[in-house]
């Protein structure tokens, strides 16, 4: 799944959640730290995992 960063506008608060695309697209989220609904979605960094060594 992927990490997505967002900032409140009310408080502004950064955190990250881990949610599926489903949930994503829902917007269905709240800051955790003042619970507003007011929330910005930040460019972050990806960073894949793979088993093989580049």
């Amino acid at each position: 799944m992927p990490v997505y960063e967002f900032r409140c506008e009310e408080c502004d608060h950064i955190f990250s959640l881990i949610i599926r695309i489903s949930d994503y697209e829902k917007k269905d989220f709240s800051c955790p730290k003042c619970k507003s609904k007011k929330v910005k979605r930040q460019l972050s960094t990806f960073q894949p995992i793979t088993t093989k060594k580049s």
